[in-house]
């Protein structure tokens, strides 16, 4: 693999995923801040100073002493608070964080196409092969799925076989690997006058 492939792949995965910089960012300051907030009291009550907040083992004891001390529903909302805290990082952690971009295989560049984009092509061809306005076709792109739903006009079919075709042979032309299943529906409730 050359050098430009590399730097086409790292392009591409940078394009279609979301960065976890700022979540790491936060996290970090936030422990760099209470790190040195310690060091800080601990480095007082060495110097046989005063505390700048609180004393250390003063927080240790009324930290100890907390369940007992506190309300119930205040305790309760805080260790939910910290929980949704914690799943947020941890779910930023683990997920993939994709966002609905796809790349398409160029062998001169990094091509990178947003979902919208790709819907609004899908759509257009539906919609032309299916005889409707656009108002009526409504394509959503997914990952694995694509699913277009069509409102056709009062009296006259549309033929569902006819538009997946179309669609799943526009869909080829992209050249998206995997290429994503095409579910089409035809809603039994026609548009009148259009």
């Amino acid at each position: 693999m050359s050098g430009r492939d590399i730097r086409t792949q790292r392009i591409v995965r940078r394009e279609t995923h979301a960065s976890r910089a700022a979540a790491s960012v936060v996290v970090v300051i936030l422990g760099i801040l209470f790190f040195l907030y310690v060091l800080l009291e601990a480095t007082l009550q060495a110097l046989g100073q005063d505390p700048w907040l609180t004393d250390p083992g003063a927080l240790g004891s009324w930290l100890a002493r907390l369940p007992a001390e506190t309300d119930s529903a205040v305790l309760g909302l805080s260790g939910l608070l910290i929980l949704l805290a914690g799943l947020v990082l941890f779910l930023q952690a683990v997920l993939p964080g994709r966002r609905p971009r796809y790349a398409l295989p160029n062998p001169r560049a990094a091509v990178v196409v947003d979902a919208e984009v790709l819907a609004s092509s899908l759509a257009r061809c539906a919609r032309l092969t299916a005889g409707v306005s656009p108002e009526q076709v409504l394509v959503t792109v997914g990952r694995s799925r694509v699913d277009v739903r069509i409102r056709p006009t009062s009296g006259v079919p549309v033929s569902e076989e006819a538009v997946r075709d179309a669609v799943a042979e526009e869909l080829q032309l992209t050249g998206l690997d995997p290429q994503p299943e095409v579910r089409v529906s035809v809603s039994t409730a026609g548009v009148i006058g259009q």
